[in-house]
């Protein structure tokens, strides 16, 4: 374990730059971090140490010659293993896939980040098929968290958050439909980004529910997520959500301030049913924020409903294949949802998607005088892994689900969340989730700049790090 501070990815990008250290010497110590810290982790599924050598000694070379090196200059980042790798089997978590072919081709987000000059150290581990909140994965091991390793690290995305916390990789591609970047960006005590519905490329992603899924990043610091998400925009004929929009990149963060934006917390179901910790963070992020009004999304918990069965229709589709011929290799955490799937009355899903855009219509009528939303991302900090329930106002419930209770209504309708971390003097950490409308990423980088700056928002190292 290092005793110095590990290094962001602006300043890694920054040191690679001026000529204070090589790209190869950054890899090299990356490589070498995830070798000897990951096996307690289990946050990687495979390294990409030969593809990341060959494209660090091209930023070397780039720098010799004096050419203009690009944001991200040998920066290492790694990726769900739902992102499609050249070279690489994507396993989506699963046991079936691993049978298939490798990549021809990167993911589109993939070649954005190399383009960029981040070098890619490896894949992630996923819980199977994107359909979970904790990695917990049976047939490549559960993610255990870098702040204590009896606890889960989240999902679906949690061996990204995981590495990320860790400093494994300063920063890191997820996925999210229904929470997987918010969750474990919440329970590793990192930063994350839902961006708005369409906003990045999926092109070359394994896919879980085509009218809910996301793609994004993780960092341990806000400039770097900013940085991160600048070099990832872009439209894409070949994602039909994400063909037209035009980039819009966040650059300086923090340089317009807050002040005249109308920031309400988010009451009602977003506070009903969360421990102390997750109820103290949201008090923490309001009061640093300066926010003392309180609204309700009366329709959440019918938006999230309608997330279920969109999920549970949309994602069994995908997978009939594999349940009538290979269901006992299918991950026993999930296998019998796409089976509940399976055989959803079509009229179900119909309706779903009915109050889904009656639910959309409401909120955006709330959001037309509110400008960002403050809510918990997760009811509570990371659980020990195996447990099953979780007990929330004197109600028992079902864990794995209830992680999602806050996220879901979120995503359930597209809109942008940067998720910010807030540390717990010895304890664990949580996030607040920074919402705002439809394409307005710009608003929650805004006031996640504002809980950075005042100190309550930041990522904690943890006892288990690079």
């Amino acid at each position: 374990m290092s005793t110095e501070a590990p290094r962001s990815a602006l300043e890694l990008a920054a040191d690679i730059r001026d000529g204070a250290t090589r790209a190869r010497q950054v890899v090299e110590a990356t490589l070498d971090a995830i070798a000897r810290i990951d096996p307690q982790l289990r946050s990687f599924t495979a390294v990409t140490a030969k593809r990341a050598m060959t494209e660090a000694r091209a930023v070397d070379e780039r720098r010799a010659r004096g050419d203009a090196l690009p944001p991200l200059a040998g920066v290492p980042y790694a990726v769900k293993n739902l992102f499609d790798v050249a070279g690489i089997t994507t396993l989506a978590g699963s046991k079936v896939n691993a049978g298939n072919p490798p990549a021809l081709v990167d993911a589109a987000l993939v070649t954005r980040m190399r383009d960029a000059g981040a070098v890619l150290v490896g894949t992630h581990n996923m819980d199977e098929y994107a359909y979970g909140f904790t990695t917990e994965n049976s047939h490549y091991g559960a993610t255990r968290n870098p702040h204590d390793l009896s606890r889960i690290a989240g999902g679906s995305s949690g061996g990204s958050g995981a590495a990320v916390a860790a400093r494994l990789v300063p920063l890191a591609l997820g996925s999210d439909t229904n929470g997987s970047i918010r969750v474990p960006s919440s329970l590793c005590g990192i930063w994350g980004l839902k961006p708005t519905y369409g906003r990045l490329s999926r092109r070359g992603t394994f896919p879980f529910v085509g009218s809910l899924d996301h793609v994004g990043p993780f960092a341990a610091s806000l400039p770097d997520l900013a940085a991160c998400y600048d070099v990832l925009q872009g439209p894409d004929p070949d994602d039909p959500a994400c063909a037209e929009r035009p980039a819009e990149p966040i650059g300086s963060l923090g340089a317009q301030g807050i002040a005249g934006l109308r920031i309400a917390r988010l009451g009602g179901y977003f506070d009903d049913l969360l421990t102390p910790a997750a109820t103290a963070a949201v008090d923490q992020a309001c009061v640093a924020l300066a926010v003392t009004r309180t609204v309700e999304l009366k329709e959440a918990s019918l938006g999230r409903a309608a997330a279920f069965l969109l999920t549970a229709g949309e994602g069994s589709s995908l997978h009939l294949a594999a349940l009538r011929n290979r269901r006992d290799d299918m991950e026993p955490l999930s296998r019998d949802r796409f089976v509940a799937g399976a055989i959803l009355p079509a009229s179900w899903y119909v309706q779903a998607q009915r109050v889904r855009a009656w639910y959309r219509e409401r909120t955006r009528a709330l959001l037309a005088d509110v400008d960002v939303l403050i809510a918990a991302a997760t009811p509570c900090p990371a659980t020990p892994i195996g447990e099953e329930w979780l007990e929330l106002a004197g109600e028992r419930m079902p864990l794995r689900p209830s992680l999602g209770l806050l996220t879901q209504p979120i995503s359930c309708i597209g809109l942008p969340v940067v998720a910010a971390p807030i540390p717990a003097s010895g304890s664990l950490p949580i996030a607040v989730q920074v919402i705002a409308a439809p394409w307005r990423e710009d608003l929650c980088f805004r006031v996640a700049a504002a809980l950075a700056a005042s100190g309550v928002a930041a990522s904690p190292l943890p006892a288990i790090h690079a």
